[in-house]
């Protein structure tokens, strides 16, 4: 059985949403916009983690551009997603003022999940998604983002299934997101095989 932080809690529903929301949640209700990759997403993710790393010094141990934007030849919604890693997601005071004084906003935070904290930048559309050192969910996600830079077949399967999807209305982004949870598995399944 998996360690209770490998779970993932149903962020489908509206219940915990509005638990894990930081400030008010708003619905999406509509479809998702996703745009053809764009060559200035990583120097958008560059401009960011300079911010980051500025902000937080020592605290910042890594700072990866992650998701959709940092795959070459990928659709994505334009939004940067950003991983940091910090000593300790759940230590708040160890750099969230610091990140706020930078403009940063806390608007999840997921105590059953990793200690998973998201931010919004103040002035690019990104997630700044933080994580504790050591968090399985790290090398998980670099390991999605490194096997679709590397595997045309997977990359191309990923698009189809994200645009097919992103017509639909919803009434969260989250739900869009864990709709694409089959097909990514399915990758990271061969992701983990090929490594």
């Amino acid at each position: 059985m998996a360690p209770k932080d490998e779970i993932k809690p149903a962020p489908d529903t509206e219940e915990y949403l509005k638990k894990v929301t930081v400030g008010e949640l708003k619905p999406h209700n509509a479809p998702i916009t996703l745009v053809e990759y764009d060559p200035r997403w990583p120097e958008q993710f560059e401009r960011e983690a300079q911010r980051i790393r500025s902000a937080l010094g020592d605290q910042a141990l890594r700072v990866e551009h992650v998701g959709s934007t940092s795959v070459p030849g990928l659709c994505a919604k334009p939004v940067i997603d950003i991983l940091l890693v910090v000593p300790d997601s759940s230590d708040e005071p160890s750099y969230v003022p610091a990140l706020e004084a930078a403009g940063y906003k806390l608007r999840i935070r997921e105590p059953e999940w990793f200690e998973h904290r998201l931010f919004k930048g103040p002035d690019t559309d990104i997630n700044l998604h933080v994580f504790s050192e050591g968090a399985s969910e790290i090398e998980r996600m670099l390991r999605f983002r490194d096997w679709l830079r590397t595997c045309p077949e997977d990359r191309e399967k990923y698009a189809r299934a994200k645009r097919e999807l992103a017509r639909r209305p919803w009434r969260h982004v989250q739900d869009y997101a864990d709709a694409k949870s089959d097909v990514v598995r399915e990758i990271m399944e061969r992701a983990c095989k090929n490594r």
